[in-house]
């Protein structure tokens, strides 16, 4: 993917396609992140803002004091950068129409700042005073947001057309309808807002971000100019880089038992590095990693009391989420499955030439081939199926997830099934 320094202009240019509601989507709405991708993507991005470089919320800036907001994107991204107010205000800051060489295109693992250096804008914080948050959406191909903001001719940053959180999160949930949920993502920060004091006030003291164009050229950059004259540029001193390490909460401490599942694991080689703290998840707490090579994605997670954690990667980590996205909204466990019992395995091919992955959980187990998907089985089925043989018996692995059929539950496999008959499981072969 190439930088395209003029994709602000997508904002003017596009026409609005009609938007389906949040839900359809598949966007989930949350009150702390507007819009939440509820499957978990390859790419993922992080925010911050100057005073907080790690992206924990504890900033502080003065009504009037300038701010400045970084991200980084694990892959080639565009980067849709937004402001809400302790009022539910809303600005759109990136894109806009004075980053035209660059414009909102991050490259991969580049830390990016906005304003950049030498920008002929700044961006001032507004009021009131309480607590802003700033939401990253990341997209690997650009949006058409023409239904919530616009452009005039002459204006180098977007005017919002609509107002209140729920609405943003209607709206964005429509612009990414069109992706793979694997095409896009969110992340959000916060800081607060306190007194007025000596930066650049703006009359009235309130609103979200406002922007300032420098004097020397306040013609935005789509705009056909004379020659502007040369800006000094400031050199500001490089924000520090964020590593996290293997088990490590956002407080410093560490827990043990993922750590040790870290280095269990074979580490870096399977997992990747971490692309979260370890933090709490149901009554349990997990780690994301980024993933290594086939391995796809992960997460190390376990249940609160546990010595253990177990790590959980790729085609059966994106069944697993999804499930406790349909069965919870995403915030705990699925109760079919629970939380992990053991690091998922990889099974060598049976007697149909088929091999797959096998993750292992308190009440269930998810079988992922790519000859017929990932699907979950669980109860006395899963006991019977397993004590078979599994997927090295004739019955091969599942071809569908445990279904009912007259009252009691079901299993189709390569070479058989499994029927619940007269208060008894009994296998067939094909």
């Amino acid at each position: 993917m190439r930088p395209n320094p003029r994709t602000w202009l997508l904002f003017s240019a596009l026409l609005a396609a009609p938007l389906t509601p949040a839900l359809a989507s598949g966007a989930t709405l949350n009150p702390q992140s507007i819009i939440v991708n509820p499957v978990q993507s390859d790419l993922a991005v992080q925010v911050w803002v100057d005073k907080d470089a790690q992206g924990q919320g504890h900033a502080t800036y003065r009504i009037g004091e300038q701010i400045r907001v970084g991200v980084q994107t694990t892959q080639d991204a565009y980067v849709y950068l937004f402001d809400i107010n302790a009022n539910g205000e809303i600005s759109l800051f990136v894109p806009n129409g004075y980053d035209a060489e660059q414009g909102n295109f991050v490259p991969a693992n580049t830390r990016t700042v906005f304003p950049g250096e030498g920008a002929q804008y700044t961006l001032t914080v507004g009021g009131p005073r309480g607590q802003d948050r700033v939401l990253a959406l990341a997209s690997r191909e650009p949006l058409d947001l023409s239904a919530i903001a616009s452009f005039a001719e002459s204006q180098g940053f977007a005017s919002m057309t609509v107002q209140g959180e729920a609405k943003l999160g209607e709206m964005l949930s429509g612009a990414v309808s069109g992706l793979s949920d694997q095409d896009w993502t969110t992340a959000v920060t916060y800081y607060g807002v306190g007194v007025r004091g000596q930066g650049n006030p703006q009359p009235g003291g309130s609103g979200p971000v406002v922007v300032v164009v420098t004097p020397q050229d306040p013609t935005p950059a789509h705009t056909p100019a004379p020659q502007p004259r040369p800006t000094p540029k400031p050199t500001t001193p490089p924000l520090p880089v964020i590593t996290i390490q293997p088990g490590e909460r956002q407080d410093g401490s560490f827990d043990s038992a993922v750590v040790d599942a870290f280095q269990r694991t074979r580490g870096a080689e399977a997992l990747g590095s971490p692309q979260s703290y370890v933090t709490r998840w149901g009554n349990g707490a997990r780690q994301k990693f980024s993933g290594a090579a086939a391995y796809g994605q992960a997460l190390i997670l376990h249940a609160d009391g546990s010595s253990r954690a177990f790590a959980v990667h790729g085609r059966i980590l994106e069944r697993y989420l999804a499930l406790a996205q349909a069965e919870n909204g995403g915030t705990r466990p699925p109760s079919r499955l629970g939380w992990a019992a053991g690091d998922e395995k990889i099974i060598p091919r049976n007697l149909y030439g088929t091999s797959g992955l096998y993750g292992f959980f308190q009440t269930g187990a998810l079988y992922s081939t790519e000859n017929y998907g990932t699907f979950w089985l669980t109860g006395d089925l899963l006991k019977k199926y397993q004590g078979l043989g599994g997927s090295g018996s004739f019955l091969g692995f599942p071809t569908r997830d445990q279904f009912l059929m007259n009252g009691g539950w079901a299993g189709d496999f390569e070479g058989g099934s499994i029927r619940f008959q007269n208060g008894t499981y009994k296998v067939y072969r094909k």
